[in-house]
C-alpha cells in the first residue's frame, strides 16, 4: 500500500515553526520569545528535530546558533511552505467594498458586457472605487468550466433548456428578455414579409455557423439573407445606422444601441420565446462575500431597468427630476410607441435613465 507523504507522517509539523524561527534569529532565546515558548521548551523541540532528521541542524558558536549545511539546504523551502500555508489558511479579511482592491475574474458575453457593465463600473465609481475587474469572454460550457476550476469568480450566459444542473454551481436568475429588430430610422413597419425580403446582419461570437434566430426561422418553415456576420456587438449600431439592413438581437442591447446611433426598434414579426440569462456562482467560492455583494448590485442594478420600463409604459410622458440636468434639452420626455411598435426617444432619457437607476430612485 502507498503511502501518502512518508517522511511528513513521521515528523511534528510543529517543529518546522520551530526551524525556521531558530535559523532566522540565530538565538534559541530570541526563536523562544517569538514562539512565545520558554527555552527548555524550545531546546526540547530543536533535539526532537535533530532526532527526526538525523543532522545537527545547528550548532552553538559563541552566542550564536549556526546551521548546518543540510539546514541550510532546507530553510528556504521550509520558510516557503510555511509563509504558503499561512496565507492559505488565514480567514479572508471581511469585504469592504469603499475599501477593496480585488480583482473580480468575470466570464462574460458580448450581449452582458454591452447591456450591464457601462452602468455597474459607473456606480463602482461612489460604491467601490478600487475594485478591478477582468472580464474573459466565454461560451456557456467553457465558462462553466471555468468557474469550476476557480479560474472565474462568476459567469454571466444565457441559460440553454437541457445544461445539467452541478452541485458546485449556484444559478441565480438574473434578467429575461426578448428578441426585438433594429433598422435604420426612416423605416416605419416591419411585416413578416418585410423581414424575411430584408438582408440581415447576425453577430456570431463564437463563430457559429447559424445565429440563434436561423434555427428558429427553420423550425418555422422560414429562412433569411444574411449580409453579415460579426463576432462583436461594437460596430452594428452604426452599420444598421448607416444601410438596408436588419439585425434581431436583445431588447436590452436595442434599447442601449438606441441611444448611440439613429436607430428605430420594431417587435420581431414570428413568434420566439423569450429567453433568460443567469449569473453563476461556485458554492465554495474563495471570494464568497465579494461575490455575493456583486451579485446582489447585478440584480439591483437590472431591476431598476426593469421598474423603469414597466412603470413607464409606451406613451407616458415624464419630466426630468430636476432642472438643467441635461442643458439645451429640459424638459418633457415622450416614450411614443406607434401602431407598427416603433420606438422613440424624445430627447434621449439615457443619462436620466442611468442616473434614477443608479440612486435607486425607482
Amino acid at each position: 500500500m502507498n503511502i501518502m507523504h512518508p517522511v511528513l507522517r513521521r515528523i511534528d509539523l510543529n517543529l518546522l515553526p520551530v526551524f525556521d524561527a531558530v535559523y532566522r534569529s540565530r538565538s534559541v532565546r530570541l526563536a523562544a520569545e517569538e514562539l512565545a515558548m520558554s527555552t527548555s521548551a524550545l531546546s526540547h523541540a530543536l533535539s526532537r528535530l535533530r532526532s527526526a532528521l538525523n543532522d545537527p541542524l545547528f550548532y552553538r558558536e559563541g552566542h550564536r546558533m549556526c546551521p548546518s549545511v543540510y539546514a541550510s539546504q532546507l530553510a528556504p523551502s521550509i520558510a516557503s511552505a510555511l509563509k504558503f500555508l499561512n496565507q492559505e489558511l488565514t480567514p479572508p479579511a471581511a469585504f469592504v467594498p469603499a475599501a477593496s482592491t480585488d480583482c473580480m475574474q468575470i466570464a462574460i458575453t458580448d450581449f452582458t458586457a454591452f447591456c450591464v457593465f457601462p452602468t455597474l463600473m459607473h456606480h463602482l465609481q461612489r460604491e467601490a472605487p478600487g475594485l478591478r475587474f477582468e472580464l474573459r469572454y466565454l461560451p456557456h460550457s467553457p465558462a462553466l468550466t471555468e468557474l469550476l476550476a476557480g479560474e472565474v469568480d462568476l459567469a454571466l450566459g444565457f441559460n440553454t433548456p437541457d445544461e445539467p444542473a452541478h452541485p458546485d454551481l449556484e444559478e441565480i436568475n438574473w434578467l429575461r428578455d426578448e428578441y426585438v429588430v433594429i433598422s435604420q430610422a426612416n423605416r416605419t413597419a416591419l411585416t413578416l414579409d418585410a423581414y424575411l425580403a430584408a438582408r440581415h446582419l447576425v453577430v456570431t461570437p463564437w463563430n457559429e455557423r447559424q445565429g440563434v434566430l436561423d434555427c428558429e426561422l427553420e423550425r418555422q418553415g422560414y429562412s433569411r439573407q444574411v449580409a453579415m456576420k460579426t463576432p462583436s456587438m461594437l460596430s452594428a449600431p452604426f452599420i444598421i445606422e448607416q444601410s438596408d439592413l436588419l439585425m434581431a438581437l436583445p431588447r436590452r442591447a436595442a434599447e442601449t444601441m438606441a441611444r448611440a446611433a439613429r436607430l428605430t426598434i420594431f417587435p420581431l414579426p414570428f413568434p420566439v420565446p423569450p429567453f433568460d440569462v443567469k449569473i453563476y456562482a461556485h458554492q465554495r467560492s474563495g471570494k464568497r462575500e465579494a461575490t455575493r455583494w456583486l451579485i446582489s448590485l447585478l440584480q439591483t442594478l437590472v431591476g431598476g431597468v426593469h421598474r423603469f420600463l414597466t412603470r413607464f409604459p409606451a406613451g407616458r410622458v415624464f419630466r426630468y427630476p430636476w432642472p438643467g440636468f441635461m442643458p439645451s434639452t429640459h424638459g418633457d420626455i415622450s416614450w411614443p410607441r406607434s401602431q407598427n411598435g416603433k420606438l422613440t426617444f424624445s430627447p434621449s432619457p439615457a443619462a436620466w435613465l442611468g442616473r434614477c437607476v443608479l440612486n435607486d430612485c425607482m
